[in-house]
């Protein structure tokens, strides 16, 4: 079992119960699945960038990426519908947990000048996505072989019914927010 989901069901159940006074185990709120997103803008050009996103992607996540295409034409960006734009891979169960708990306790602590993350980047639903603008904070991305620094989405998405519920569930299980 994941340190992470341990974690979740012998603390944090409990934690949350008492906080918001729920009287089934099954209102407690989870995380339901994390998705990993990476945009690039610069595929339209130069098509093997692709290539080296999706293989970071997949050091980074231990799962194989899906190749996200453009729904729309658009003339200004010179982008045709069906033209491969990002990368992205959807995380559930131990994998999920076991990425978080990477992410919080060693990634997000090697990033510059790192004073926590926003606490205010929640969808209204209990989600919350987090914007990083590297790739290098992550120890599975080796520095040499990086051709150019891309940024990418975290999204966690929860079970919870608002945003106040989701902060209490990511606060319990390490998240580190900024005061």
């Amino acid at each position: 079992m994941a340190r992470l989901k341990k974690l979740y069901s012998e603390e944090v159940v409990a934690k949350l119960q008492s906080d918001f006074n729920y009287k089934n185990i099954m209102e407690v709120p989870k995380i339901q699945k994390v998705v990993v997103n990476m945009g690039l803008g610069e595929a339209i050009q130069n098509v093997k960038i692709l290539d080296s996103a999706s293989a970071e992607i997949n050091a980074i996540t231990g799962q194989k990426s899906v190749i996200t295409k453009a729904k729309k034409s658009i003339s200004t960006f010179k982008l045709r519908q069906g033209m491969p734009i990002g990368c992205m891979v959807t995380l559930r169960r131990d994998r999920m947990y076991e990425f978080l708990d990477r992410l919080m306790n060693v990634s997000l602590a090697r990033v510059r000048d790192f004073k926590g993350v926003s606490s205010k980047a929640f969808d209204g639903k209990g989600n919350y996505t987090l914007g990083i603008k590297e790739q290098l904070i992550f120890p599975e991305i080796n520095y040499d072989n990086v051709d150019k620094i891309k940024g990418l989405n975290i999204t966690i998405v929860t079970s919870a019914k608002s945003d106040e519920e989701g902060r209490a569930l990511l606060k319990y299980l390490g998240m580190p927010f900024r005061n």
